[in-house]
């Protein structure tokens, strides 16, 4: 039996062929949707269908024998129900004209449906993708602080290095009028220096004079005498 076989078989139970093409396509979609989000879709009675990951593995190709790398996978899965298995294998009997093979469902379980199994995917996904953005959020903040006490850090090193030059340029200053007081007093001492000769040669000089006055004095002394 193949799809269109399906709609024609249920086509009559539904009111018309439309309308068993609709409810066929849409039972289906919902069930390879809820498979594909990795969520599990059982039907009482029938069987489940799931998602199943596949490690990567060695295989041989049949028609060579050769060994080939085959990588890691994911398959859709059916496991029969216990009814399904019962009917098949013979332990029970297909109920005759229009009932249903399948055990019916209980009140109260149909809110929601096949739907209600894509809304929770969808949730689940929902929430991993806020939790993945709040752990980028959180990085991004993170890497923001750690930069801006970087930055602070250097701020505070610089403005250290700052106050040190501008001590030491306050010392150069204080110091520089010292080193002009020593060079003014040492040109004071060299001009002592060069006047304390110049007064000793004066000196010098007027001695001789004294003593050639002293000298015409005797001669005075001695024209007196022989007169």
């Amino acid at each position: 039996m193949n799809k269109a076989q399906l709609v024609e078989a249920i086509a009559d139970k539904l009111g018309g062929r439309q309308q068993a093409a609709d409810a066929v396509d849409a039972v289906l979609d919902a069930m390879v949707r809820a498979v594909v989000a990795g969520d599990r879709v059982s039907v009482t009675g029938f069987g489940s269908f799931e998602k199943v990951d596949r490690p990567a593995r060695y295989a041989r190709n049949p028609q060579t024998g050769e060994r080939v790398r085959v990588k890691k996978t994911s398959v859709p899965r059916f496991r029969a129900g216990q009814g399904f298995k019962d009917l098949v294998s013979g332990t029970k009997k297909l109920p005759k004209g229009d009932e249903v093979a399948v055990k019916k469902a209980p009140k109260g379980s149909l809110s929601g449906g096949a739907s209600a199994t894509v809304k929770k995917a969808a949730a689940k996904k929902a929430t991993t993708a806020k939790k993945a953005a709040a752990k980028t959020t959180a990085t991004k903040t993170a890497a923001k602080k750690t930069t801006a006490k970087k930055v602070t850090a250097t701020v505070k090193k610089t403005a250290a290095k700052t106050t040190v030059a501008k001590k030491a340029a306050a010392t150069a200053k204080k110091a520089a009028p010292a080193k002009k007081t020593t060079t003014a007093a040492k040109k004071t001492t060299a001009t002592a220096k060069k006047t304390a000769p110049a007064a000793k040669k004066a000196t010098a000089t007027k001695a001789p004079a004294k003593k050639t006055t002293t000298r015409k004095a005797t001669a005075k002394k001695t024209t007196a005498r022989k007169k």
